[in-house]
């Protein structure tokens, strides 16, 4: 069971078409918590940006709920701050949020979609199905090469420790 738990904890992550990531992730906490914690910009602050890459948040905003707004500034310190911002476009409680994402430096690319699904799983889990759709193919490519599949390891991994800690 131990090597089996260990495979369910890590973040999957799959380029699923020319546009699209699904990235899916099991938590030892159940899905109100996992919900909470990705949904509360006092909670996201604690656990969104990859620390050992050296990236601060420094600033969340965040009103989760259809209609709503959040924006995420981060970065490193002494380089110029970075921005995601999105509109909520339906949020049912523990179990769907669907926004919208536009990395703010490359505006003109468009933004992307993202779709997190919220699931029991063997009893005390809870499984994230998060489907991100991005503006184009080469706004995906850009992403990857950069590295973001890294930082989204990281940062689901201290969601992880969050949530079994709360």
């Amino acid at each position: 069971m131990a090597a089996r738990e260990d495979e369910l904890l890590r973040t999957h992550a799959e380029r699923v078409s020319e546009r699209e990531l699904l990235l899916r992730r099991v938590f030892r906490a159940r899905r109100a918590l996992v919900f909470e914690a990705m949904t509360r910009a006092e909670l996201v602050s604690r656990w969104w940006a990859p620390k050992s890459l050296g990236v601060e948040l420094f600033e969340c905003q965040m009103d989760a709920r259809v209609g709503g707004s959040y924006r995420y500034v981060f970065g490193r310190p002494g380089t110029p701050p970075l921005a995601f911002s999105g509109v909520f476009t339906e949020v049912v409680t523990n179990e769907r949020v669907v926004y919208t994402q536009i990395f703010e430096p490359m505006r003109e690319a468009g933004e992307g979609l993202i779709t997190a699904l919220y699931e029991d799983y063997e009893g005390a889990y809870t499984l994230l199905t998060q489907r991100e759709r991005y503006p184009s193919k080469q706004v995906l490519d850009g992403a990857i090469a950069s590295g973001m599949e890294r930082g989204m390891r990281e940062t689901l991994e201290q969601l992880a420790l969050l949530v079994e800690e709360m």
